[in-house]
């Protein structure tokens, strides 16, 4: 498109203001990126201190922005930090905020609001380790602030850019004072899309448009480090919970991209001349069951380590994954692909399963007949495939199985109850993490065994527990290596939770869609996306 002097002069008339050359520029950029349109599930929480559901941890990702963000390498790159430095002693770490960081309303980004939005993440599994090792953080001035340790922590910036589960984003200083137990309602951050508002509709679309007042680091992209093009004038996220409803608007070029699509229709996709099916994530994602393990039956062990044998996981992954590409067996709490996977005390592990035993078990558990509810996610077709195969493995050795059947969201806010069944509680519900989210337990609050303190489930374990502690203080990869073998040995003996098995994790999208960035740590971020 050229830009001639009759343009110029309608473009004025149209808008009744003149627009200055630069701006017209800048507008002619943002169009061309165009508008695009994905289809996926949507957050019902706005809020990623209080949830770990991947729907609001991208939302997150599109408008706020991190101190720091992981390259493709896993490597911590500076992101909203302009400079950092440690004192020679370690204990005094001094961070500097880059110029220009602004709130999509206007105002500036300060070390008050940085400050505040730790503050809250030490409240969250994500952020208690440096809670424990931090006696102060606190301002220097307006762009400046210090975090002092009472204790050293030679992991602190890992920490701090961490996305394994509970990541730091920077909220402004009243948003962020509140408690994680007091959702954030508001959509107000500093990163490269901003929430429009006015397009918002509830369980169907949200809107968001490019914050053209953001900006972005001179470093190319890398990972989720770099700079943070949003390339896109506008990204709308659509909700078409039907895989061949969101496949037909995929082909048909009424949405672009299409999130986690269901492995019965990879081949269509890959038929479809215009599509591409691309391994974006990365790192695999391995699924499995938790337990509730606060309440009947799962509240003993030995119900809990029936279940480690009643899994056939080769099963469960043709009914997760029928096209058995990229297919995976699990045994390590630490995943499959990690610097600490390991196959201590994984003789429960036996191809087919073993029904037998794992009757023989709830015999032992005291199980008379306590109704077993599995929380059932209609939306997301691999887990409710899982779901109603579970229910009916768990029928044939005579345990008595409700299924609650809802969208994700509805699953979501039901787990986190720690009812009994009877007063709307749960029993199981099968989610996925990616690999990579398993290579450390302070990345991950899936693996923690801190109670009610922890996450959904609630396994506890003293012991486990002090062995995690020693983790950010162990100097050598073999002495991480030794903490993990003890650590895995106490995680099955407890049988905090069952795998299902490893799939690839697939994106869909047009072939005139480009800039997409695949990230191991298993996101993928609307900046750099464009239609040519």
């Amino acid at each position: 498109m050229s830009i001639t002097r009759r343009t110029l002069l309608n473009t004025g008339l149209a808008a009744g203001a003149a627009l200055t050359f630069p701006s017209m520029l800048r507008a002619q950029a943002a169009a061309e990126g165009g508008s695009v349109k994905w289809a996926r599930g949507l957050p019902t929480i706005f809020d990623p201190y209080t949830t770990t559901d991947v729907n609001t941890i991208d939302y997150a990702f599109g408008i706020y922005d991190m101190l720091f963000g992981i390259d493709s390498n896993l490597v911590p790159q500076p992101q909203m930090v302009a400079s950092w430095s440690a004192a020679d002693d370690k204990m005094t770490y001094t961070f500097i905020l880059r110029d220009g960081l602004t709130w999509h309303d206007g105002a500036p980004v300060t070390a008050a609001d940085c400050i505040a939005s730790i503050r809250r993440w030490f409240q969250t599994p994500g952020g208690q380790l440096v809670k424990e090792r931090a006696k102060d953080v606190s301002k220097l001035d307006e762009k400046s602030f210090v975090i002092v340790l009472k204790k050293p922590l030679g992991i602190l910036i890992d920490q701090l850019a961490q996305v394994g589960s509970y990541a730091l984003f920077i909220m402004r200083e009243k948003d962020a004072h509140r408690p994680p137990s007091d959702a954030v309602t508001t959509h107000v951050g500093s990163g490269p899309f901003k929430f429009n508002e006015e397009l918002y509709v509830p369980g169907s679309s949200i809107t968001f448009d490019k914050y053209d007042g953001y900006v972005p680091r001179d470093e190319a992209p890398d990972g989720l480090a770099g700079g943070k093009i949003a390339k896109a004038n506008r990204v709308v996220w659509e909700n078409l919970p039907d895989p061949q409803t969101s496949l037909a608007a995929l082909q048909a070029g009424e949405v672009d991209l299409l999130a986690e699509p269901p492995a019965d229709l990879f081949p269509m996709i890959e038929s479809d001349p215009g599509l591409v099916l691309e391994n974006l994530y990365k790192s695999g994602y391995d699924y499995f069951l938790r337990m509730n393990c606060l309440q009947k039956p799962f509240d003993n062990v030995k119900a809990r380590q029936a279940m480690l044998h009643l899994i056939d996981q080769e099963t469960f992954l043709h009914v997760i994954n029928p096209s058995l590409k990229g297919n995976r067996n699990v045994t390590s709490l630490f995943g499959t692909n990690t610097a600490y996977s390991n196959d201590t005390n994984t003789s429960w592990f036996r191809k087919g399963g073993n029904p037998e035993k794992a009757k023989q078990l709830f015999k032992e558990a005291g199980y008379a007949g306590e109704k077993v509810v599995i929380l059932d996610p209609t939306d997301w077709t691999e887990a409710h495939n899982a779901s109603l195969f579970l229910a009916a493995e768990l029928r044939k050795i005579g345990v008595n199985v409700d299924l609650a059947s809802s969208d994700w969201a509805g699953l979501v806010a039901r787990r986190a109850k720690k009812d009994s069944v009877e007063n709307g509680g749960w029993s199981i519900f099968i989610t996925s993490v990616p690999d990579f989210s398993l290579s450390t337990p302070f990345s991950s609050a899936y693996t923690t065994m801190n109670g009610e303190q922890g996450w959904f489930g609630w396994p506890q374990s003293n012991e486990y527990e002090a062995l995690r502690s020693k983790w950010p203080d162990a100097a050598k990869v073999e002495e991480h290596q030794a903490l993990a073998r003890e650590m895995q040995q106490i995680w099955w003996d407890y049988a905090t939770w069952v795998y299902l098995g490893q799939v690839p994790t697939l994106t869909a999208y047009r072939k005139e869609l480009t800039g997409l960035i695949g990230v191991q740590a298993g996101r993928l971020p609307m900046w750099n996306m464009r239609k040519v």
